[in-house]
């Protein structure tokens, strides 16, 4: 009876030691299997880029990859050539007259306009993503976080990555670069807002607030809730399988909008937390309205240089980082650690809003809203930094330089001049 007891006690602890190398291989060997390699690994000659959705293979390399798809991610649907058949479509019930007034404030022209596709898109979107890698791979130009991998972005960090499983699509939004629009695109290839039991279908059909609620969208922040310890593992998996996207902006033009949406027009929010102390730090007001209604009638407005003078401040970003509005590319979208197949620009938003969905296969289910002619043109820049001291515009090119530098703008010479 001793030794059946004993090769049974044997095999019990064989059965658990070989359970606890497969979870000690699974952790550091599987990690290191779905590790994201970034272009700031890569030091060979960079090869010519393929078009998104061409000659490039979005399948899992194992089957552990399959295996973390099909446990983690069931249910999702990747085929970007399969169209799942829906309800008809429903308009949004009590939409009120008004519902475009802030886009009408701010200079959106929806009249339609003909999206002309440049003479050679793939290209120039090869050149976009050659200069990103390039800089991203290149010493001679340094930013915060530049040298981090994907693994060292905080949770709180991937709040702007939006994921769409059906169409196996994952977009970075950038404020004041359409991003608007480009969040009711992925709700309707979603279908993440549903009302009366079908989906909504036309892009402009979902309200503003809705849009701009987080409960709306699947963002990678979101994974660890859902997925514990496996969610870096998901999110890795989609981002070498998903095509990823994200549409850029001249970074000072992009300030001006910022400025001009939020402080020239009546918010609340914005004034309260913004607003009123850069007036008290920099207009040396003791004493102000309590609402932004008030403050307006009383003519007690941040100027253009009281916000520049806001992101010049070192004190600024140690009380709390950049605003959304305002913060830089590189920090919203991660693009030294993510390697996006498009990059697309707001100074040819139609084309590249077009080019986009054709390549997502979805051009024949949703269309980009017709694009707004915003008021805030390049061209305005001088008159802005007119009574911007020349040493701050260097401050403030130096910090945003990366965003200039990567995504393929020219240094502002005009207004770094002297």
């Amino acid at each position: 009876m001793t030794k059946p007891r004993l090769f049974r006690l044997w095999l019990a602890l064989g059965s658990v030691f070989m359970v606890l190398l497969i979870i000690v291989y699974w952790d550091n060997v599987g990690t290191a299997h779905f590790y994201l390699h970034t272009t700031l690994s890569r030091a060979h000659a960079l090869a010519p880029l393929p078009t998104p959705g061409q000659g490039e293979d979005k399948e899992f390399p194992s089957n552990v990859d399959e295996f973390l798809d099909k446990l983690l991610a069931s249910g999702a649907k990747h085929d970007f050539s399969k169209k799942k058949t829906t309800q008809p479509p429903v308009q949004a019930p009590n939409k009120p007259a008004d519902s475009r007034m802030e886009e009408s404030v701010r200079g959106y022209d929806w009249s339609p306009q003909n999206a002309q596709q440049h003479p050679d898109a793939g290209r120039q979107q090869a050149e976009r993503r050659s200069v990103l890698r390039h800089f991203c791979a290149n010493s001679s130009l340094a930013f915060p976080t530049k040298e981090r991998s994907f693994d060292d972005i905080p949770n709180y960090e991937l709040n702007h990555l939006i994921v769409d499983d059906r169409h196996g699509v994952i977009y970075c939004y950038v404020p004041k670069v359409a991003c608007t629009n480009w969040k009711r695109v992925m709700i309707v290839l979603s279908e993440s807002l549903l009302d009366r039991g079908a989906p909504y279908r036309d892009p402009l059909d979902i309200p503003r607030e809705r849009v701009h609620n987080s409960s709306a969208h699947l963002t990678f922040n979101k994974f660890w809730r859902r997925y514990g310890r496996f969610s870096r593992h998901l999110m890795k998996i989609k981002l070498k399988k998903y095509t990823k996207f994200l549409f850029v902006r001249d970074p000072f033009v992009r300030l001006i909008s910022a400025f001009r949406s939020k402080f020239e027009l009546e918010n609340e929010e914005f004034y309260r937390k913004f607003a009123a102390p850069m007036l008290r730090l920099y207009a040396n007001r003791t004493s102000l309205p309590a609402s932004v209604s008030e403050a307006f009638s009383a003519g007690l407005k941040v100027t253009f240089a009281n916000f520049i003078q806001y992101l010049l401040d070192p004190h600024t970003e140690k009380l709390a980082p950049f605003n959304e509005h305002w913060r830089q590319v590189y920090r919203l979208c991660h693009p030294c650690q993510i390697d996006y197949d498009f990059v697309g620009k707001l100074e040819t938003l139609d084309a590249d809003a077009a080019q986009l969905l054709r390549l997502l296969k979805v051009d024949a289910q949703v269309h980009f809203p017709p694009s707004y002619r915003n008021r805030t043109a390049s061209s305005w820049e001088e008159d802005w930094f007119a009574e911007i001291p020349l040493a701050w515009r260097w401050q403030l090119y130096k910090l945003y330089e990366a965003d200039f530098v990567l995504f393929g703008y020219p240094k502002p010479e005009h207004l770094l001049r002297g």
